[in-house]
């Protein structure tokens, strides 16, 4: 882990949240404990204890120390927003290691009974991790996630200029800015931890338009949510398209593949714009 202070670690992520001293724990998490409540599978169980160097509960965020009011409906009840950390390890250079990244935080999201806010870090990646939860339908007292785990790195791998690379950026410090508790909905925890995934929501918005812009409303951010998937849609048609276009022989074809390329890049600048 290098000292440097531009460098965005867990340690300065966690401190930008602006938690209360009150809802600080600090205590190690055993990983056998989140296996046996988060891995369905022997896989995931492997996946836990070789990837999963230290977790750490950080805090645990409740009405009497955030000054939040709990929420409840007949879907969910947010009595707590946890914060975990997650030291990785051995994924440097294993094959798939983003899509092992993915499956360990739903895992984790899976086994803790509260909305979480993850920090997983190892040596070259610093990620941050954030699902709903709901009650299950036809298990008493067991929760499962509600809708797409949004991970999201902040010092990609290998990166080390550009926006969320190791050398912090504007757009980088315009995020932790708006990271703290204190600038974040306090209706109730569920408008609260919403807050925290929009937010995470304008810095993965940064790689289209090159700039942080906070969600002005709920509304706004979830129209900023469906631009950044259309978005990655047309990236994969596009690449798709581009990969058949260079083998295609015959000319007709070539022109077609082609003008479909160029709707398209018009279609996801159009997208981009609206960001």
């Amino acid at each position: 882990m290098t000292g440097d202070p531009a460098r965005l670690t867990s340690g300065r992520l966690v401190a930008a949240l602006g938690l209360p001293a009150d809802a600080l724990v600090q205590q190690r998490i055993p990983k056998k404990m989140l296996a046996d409540k988060g891995a369905p599978t022997p896989a995931d169980r492997k996946l836990i204890q070789e990837h999963i160097e230290e977790a750490t509960w950080v805090a645990a965020l409740k009405p009497v120390n955030a000054g939040v009011p709990a929420y409840e409906d007949p879907t969910r009840t947010y009595l707590e927003l946890t914060v975990l950390a997650i030291q990785l390890r051995g994924l440097k250079q294993t094959h798939g290691a983003n899509s092992a990244i993915q499956r360990i935080a739903e895992l984790l999201h899976r086994a803790i009974p509260y909305p979480a806010l993850l920090v997983l870090e190892d040596e070259d990646r610093l990620l941050l991790s954030m699902a709903h939860i709901r009650w299950a339908q036809k298990e008493a007292d067991k929760t499962v996630l509600d809708g797409a785990v949004t991970l999201t790195a902040l010092r990609p791998e290998g990166d080390e200029g550009d926006e969320g690379g190791a050398v912090e950026s504007p757009a980088q410090q315009a995020f932790l800015e708006a990271l703290p508790l204190h600038r974040q909905p306090r209706t109730n925890l569920y408008a609260l931890y919403q807050g925290w995934i929009d937010t995470l929501g304008a810095w993965e918005a940064v790689a289209v338009s090159g700039r942080f812009v906070p969600s002005a409303s709920p509304e706004y951010a979830a129209q900023r949510r469906a631009a950044l998937q259309r978005c990655r849609e047309l990236d994969a048609l596009l690449s798709q398209l581009r990969s058949t276009a260079t083998k295609e022989k015959q000319m007709a074809r070539q022109v077609a593949a082609n003008l479909e390329i160029r709707a398209l890049l018009a279609e996801r600048q159009r997208v981009a714009a609206s960001i």
